[in-house]
């Protein structure tokens, strides 16, 4: 599938909800999950570790400072996400082969580490320039690095790639699944969850580990989750059809906490994803905006996160 399905309108960053053929959105969101799928299964090792806070926040605000659209912000932090491990997986076999080699010295693989750092905030600034061109946004952009140099880092994150980079981001997911959810009769409006789905996804991309390692914690009712554990779950920090189901459960508890139920049951017989899974991700996301109260561990998921979401609810009520 290639090219957004539904035109943005000019000059504001809302979508159209409700213009495209079901048949159309059908095969979009298939194709989606399919991909999600896959994205789930080769998720593995150090997957996730560059998104941390302050490099999210980095190409957040560098997008903003050039009016970019949002989609093209999370679209950078994964194709950023995607090169930085390919190029820790690339050093880390050298230092292999040269431990092989009986070279105790390893002074090529610490040049190439160097190399790694110094040119992050360069290679950071090409990502955001080709989600911008994905989006068919691009401009000329001056920064204390030669328009050659831009380029030539364009090229090298494109080739590490494999020229894979016009991959879905979790916006994507959010996206098709208020387009169905519209379809399906949903008593929230589309437009009105976006913008909050937009608010909390920025939120997670902002916190991303500390809502992710909550989400764990919760999952296996232990404050301290052993190393296998983590493991085991980096194929859940990668599901980003979970994650939107999450982010839209969590809007819809904020527009309008009557519909809640309704939205999650709807949400589960469109993905297949357990209803108590969709109310604790919504949970964890809401605890980490408005800070409510953690309930006790004894107590089951789904009566936990409605407990946790109705302290939210009147905490956010109260701000």
């Amino acid at each position: 599938m290639e090219g957004p399905l539904r035109p943005r309108l000019v000059n504001c960053g809302d979508f159209q909800f409700g213009v495209v053929a079901t048949e159309t959105i059908e095969n979009a969101l298939l194709h989606l999950a399919q991909q999600n799928e896959q994205a789930v299964k080769e998720a593995a090792g150090r997957t996730g570790s560059f998104r941390e806070t302050r490099i999210v926040e980095f190409v957040f605000l560098l997008s903003e400072q050039w009016c970019l659209e949002k989609s093209v912000s999370y679209q950078a932090v994964e194709i950023l996400e995607r090169f930085m491990l390919k190029q820790a997986e690339d050093i880390c076999r050298q230092a292999t082969l040269q431990l092989r080699g009986k070279d105790t010295e390893l002074q090529s693989w610490r040049a190439l580490k160097e190399q790694l750092v110094n040119k992050f905030i360069l290679r950071l600034v090409s990502c955001v320039q080709l989600a911008s061109k994905l989006s068919f946004h691009y401009k000329a952009l001056g920064y204390v690095h030669t328009k050659e140099e831009l380029l030539e880092s364009e090229l090298d994150i494109l080739k590490s790639l494999n020229f894979q980079i016009n991959l879905p981001t979790p916006l994507a997911y959010v996206e098709m699944l208020l387009e169905v959810l519209g379809y399906n009769g949903c008593l929230v409006p589309a437009t009105q969850l976006h913008a909050t789905c937009l608010t909390l996804l920025d939120l997670v991309y902002l916190l991303h580990e500390p809502i992710y390692e909550s989400l764990l914690r919760a999952s296996i009712e232990n404050s301290t989750p052993s190393q296998l554990q983590g493991e085991k779950f980096i194929s859940v920090k990668e599901d980003f059809m979970l994650l939107a189901v999450g982010i839209i459960a969590a809007s819809a508890f904020i527009q309008n906490h009557e519909c809640w139920s309704q939205v999650i049951g709807h949400l589960q017989s469109i993905t297949g994803i357990a209803s108590e899974s969709i109310a604790e991700f919504s949970y964890t996301i809401l605890t980490h905006s408005v800070g409510a109260n953690t309930p006790g561990p004894q107590q089951p998921v789904p009566h936990k996160a409605a407990r946790a979401l109705r302290t939210a609810a009147a905490a956010s009520s109260n701000t």
